[in-house]
């Protein structure tokens, strides 16, 4: 006796579906794309993204875990990555750069010709007009360190060249005028040698050990230009040389925006207003470690507007 087909063979379980895969961990640099899409939108190149990132906490140790060797590597995918209508985004707009450099330049020198107009004058305030056009020198309040302490810092700086010249005379608040455009000419030609070696480097490490003798080699210059201008007003240059270079390193933090760097350069001007001999010195060199360190970082030499 035979059994119905469907009752002689039972019937099989359907076949085990395939093990779902693991999804995978998806893709890291898709989300931070996603989470820096600003400054990828609007940079100008990769290098200003790399600067932004390192600005983030963003290392080279920290790129590795997007599979990437170190922050440039990272900065020229996002870059690639980040839409942009089949069009390169436009630098800013504005005065070309050579006459920006010659305009500044310029500005730069009419501190040292009004300081000493008004020294050879003999007007009573050339003291004060000294301090006055000096501290105006350091740059455009409210532009650095995201307009934190950058008021304070001009307050500062003109009470600690104030007192100077009050316990020095006029000849100093002259000779630092005059330092102006030497230390124009210094704070320039640091940012495009740093701009320069950035595009070159491939590693922020690398960017680092070879900004800081470039600083230092900078202010070296600096301080001879500062003492001739001393020995030019009138001064003693044991005076002048530490006061305009804090003037100088307190210029570079603002113009950089470096972090903390505006409250570091109001701290060593404080420093300056103690009335003991060694008090400029004491804040030149207690503003150079914190300046070094802040102006060997990538993230203090991406291009500005």
């Amino acid at each position: 006796m035979t059994l119905p087909l469907d009752e002689a063979v039972p019937p099989m379980d359907p076949p085990p579906s395939p093990p779902r895969r693991a999804r995978s961990a998806g893709d890291p640099v898709k989300a931070l794309l996603h989470r820096h899409r600003e400054l990828c939108e609007h940079a100008v190149d990769p290098l200003e993204i790399a600067a932004g990132l390192e600005a983030h906490g963003i290392t080279d140790r920290t790129a590795a875990r997007f599979r990437h060797r170190d922050v440039f590597s990272l900065a020229e995918e996002l870059y690639a990555r980040t839409p942009r209508d089949g069009t390169p985004p436009a630098p800013p707009a504005g005065i070309p750069v050579h006459a920006k450099a010659v305009r500044g330049f310029g500005y730069a020198l009419l501190p040292g010709a009004l300081a000493l107009g008004a020294a050879a004058a003999g007007v009573p305030w050339a003291g004060a007009l000294a301090v006055l056009v000096t501290v105006a020198a350091l740059g455009r309040p409210g532009r650095a360190a995201g307009g934190r302490f950058p008021a304070a810092v001009y307050l500062l700086a003109a009470a600690a060249l104030g007192w100077a010249v009050h316990r020095h005379g006029t000849p100093l608040g002259t000779a630092l005028a005059v330092a102006v455009a030497p230390g124009h000419l210094a704070g320039a030609v640091f940012a495009a040698r740093a701009r320069r070696r950035l595009a070159g480097s491939r590693a922020l490490e690398d960017f680092a050990d070879g900004v800081r003798p470039l600083l230092l080699g900078t202010l070296a210059l600096y301080a001879a230009a500062a003492a001739g201008a001393a020995v030019l007003a009138g001064t003693t240059p044991a005076v002048a040389v530490p006061l305009a270079v804090l003037l100088l390193l307190t210029r570079l933090l603002l113009g950089h925006g470096a972090p903390r760097g505006a409250l570091a350069a109001a701290l060593a001007l404080v420093l300056a207003l103690l009335p003991v001999p060694a008090a400029p010195f004491a804040a030149a060199a207690g503003v150079l470690v914190p300046a070094v360190l802040a102006l060997s970082r990538a993230s203090a030499h991406a291009q500005r507007p």
